[in-house]
Parts: structure tokens; sequence; C-alpha cells
């Protein structure tokens, strides 16, 4: 039963990023987004995720659940050395939260809009960014359990090159998903060449960090190349990566945009595994040399059987509704 909560940890987790990512995404599009424009692109993202965007939050719940019940030991090394971004990043999610439903369900449209504005597309930003310092840190081998002084064990974990260059990549990324996904959501020919534009300039700021990224790593003695190139899985899912992007804006330049969505969702998922598939199931790389794995850290037999079992039951419950919902308000758009 214990892959069975591996694998809905794993898939939480992506699809967090792939749909929650997407969604902080939209605020970093309006943030980069000139001021004549941003009521345009704000309307069409309330069309793409105004109905859905809190059930996104669902996939960050579930693998929050399962680490603190399935994993405690991984979640209480997070919660414990990782608690300043942690926090910044929970309040990053509350702050846009508040920030939406007020600019957009508020009764009395006033000069407070502009503040509500500003919170959303800045603590998108945050957020995004600090999701990606998170799960740099959890493989930088930077956290330290031996420290004994406040800088090293809660801030050298996470404020270092290596997880500041992955939270620019994580950015970027979640500005592409968006930007892409944003592409199918209007019919009119300026916003389609305005959010290709936006893609293209994400992209860009993508392989940018993620050149960061390997250097920082290279600087770090990380040994991201290794994960990466010298895996066959990892290699395999690089060029998948390169060729479903290669695709996509070959689609783009024909204009068509009918699977645009899958592409980037694929690209960004191989992306994901090229990084990480070589050091699972190590969740967690330590200051001494050490890590902390998802098999070797599981809780007793009987706790994860009743999660799994949870799990297992909750996504047959669950899963049909929320494709319905997406179906219904996607219906009710056409």
């Amino acid at each position: 039963m214990k892959e069975v909560v591996i694998t809905f940890l794993c898939m939480a987790i992506l699809l967090y990023f792939l749909l929650g990512g997407a969604d902080f995404g939209a605020g970093i599009i309006e943030l980069f987004t000139s001021t004549k424009n941003r009521s345009r692109t704000r309307k069409t993202m309330y069309q793409a995720i105004g109905p859905v965007w809190e059930a996104n939050h669902m996939w960050l719940i579930i693998a929050i659940v399962i680490l603190f019940v399935g994993f405690p030991n991984i979640y209480t090394t997070m919660s414990v050395y990782l608690h300043i971004p942690l926090a910044i990043m929970l309040i990053g999610i509350i702050a846009r939260g508040t920030a939406f439903v007020f600019r957009h369900y508020d009764a009395v449209k006033d000069d407070m809009q502009w503040l509500y504005n500003r919170i959303f597309r800045y603590s998108s930003f945050v957020t995004a960014l600090f999701l990606g310092i998170i799960a740099g840190s959890l493989i930088s081998g930077h956290i330290n359990t031996q420290a004994t002084d406040f800088y090293t064990a809660y801030i050298s974990g996470w404020l270092n090159w290596f997880s500041i260059a992955v939270g620019l990549f994580t950015v970027a990324l979640c500005g592409f998903l968006a930007a892409i996904y944003l592409i199918g959501e209007t019919k009119d020919a300026y916003d389609k060449r305005r959010f290709i534009k936006k893609a293209e300039f994400m992209n860009i700021a993508a392989v940018v960090f993620g050149a960061m990224v390997f250097i920082a790593a290279q600087r770090d003695k990380i040994p991201l190349i290794d994960w990466v190139f010298k895996s066959t899985v990892g290699l395999s899912a690089i060029v998948l990566a390169s060729l479903s992007l290669v695709l996509l804006w070959y689609l783009l330049i024909k204009g068509k945009t009918q699977i645009l969505r899958i592409l980037a969702g694929f690209q960004v998922t191989m992306i994901l595994l090229a990084i990480s598939y070589a050091h699972f199931p190590n969740f967690i790389r330590l200051k001494s040399g050490d890590a902390i794995s998802l098999l070797e850290t599981v809780g007793p037999e009987k706790t994860i059987y009743s999660l799994g079992l949870a799990l297992l039951l909750g996504s047959v419950l669950i899963l049909p509704f929320l494709g319905y919902l997406f179906y219904k308000f996607k219906k009710k758009e056409e």
C-alpha cells in the first residue's frame, strides 16, 4: 500500500504545479502586462480560473496530509528547517486568494481595487517563487539538521543561490503555463497575439533561469547534471520535453491551439521527471550527506494501509465531480 500512497503524493505535487502553478502564473502574466492591457488580461483570466481556482489547492492539501500522516519525519524536517519559506508561501496563497475574491466579487468598486490588484499580482509572484525555493532546498543538500545557530538552521538551508535559481525558474514555468493556457481562453486575435508574446517571453526566461539552476548546482556541488544527463530516464525526459516544445511552437505558428495545454503540461512534467527520477525515493538531501527517503521513513503499516485506502476511496468520490466541475464551467463559457 505504500506504493499507492507514494504515487498519490507524486501525482498531487505534479497536479498542484500544473494547475495551481498556472493559476499563480496568471497573476505573474498580469504583473508583466502593460497598464493599458491589464483589464483585458484580467477579464480573460477570470473566465479561465474564476470558477475553479480554489479547487487547485486541493492538491496541496492532499500532499501535506500524506506527508503529515504517512511520512512524519519528512514533514517534521520540512516544517522545522523550512518554516520561513513555507510561511511566506502560505501567506502568499492567502493574500492572493483574498485579493482575487475582493477585486472580482466586491459589491463596491472603489479605490481599494488598486490595492487588491497589486496584492494579487505580487503575491502570485512571491508564492510561485517560494514554491520553487522550497523545492530547490529539498534537493540542494543545504539543510543542516545538526546546526547550532539560527542562521545555519533556518536561513542558509533555503537562502542560497541554487534554491533562488530554482525559485526564479519556477516563476518562469508558471508564467509560461498560464500564457499557454490563456491562449485557448480567448477568441480575440489581438489577445491571442499578446498571450503568445507572453509565452515567448516566459519561455526565454525559463531557459535563462534554467541555465542559472545548472550553474548554481555546479557551484554548490549538487550533481544535477548527473541526475539529468547521466540517467537514461532523465535524458529521455529532456529530449521529449524539447521535442514537445518544438511541436508546441510549430502549432502556434500554424494557428492551431487545441492541444497546446496538453503539450505545455507534458513538457513541464518531463522537466520535473528529469530532475527527480535519479534521486528518487530520496525526498530531502541533507548537509551531512545523508538523505531522507520516502521508503525508509514511511509510517506504521496500519497507518499507511488506512491512508492508502482513504486516498483510493477519495479519488473515486472526488475526481469525477472535479472533472464535472471543469466540464460544466467550460460548457457554460461556450
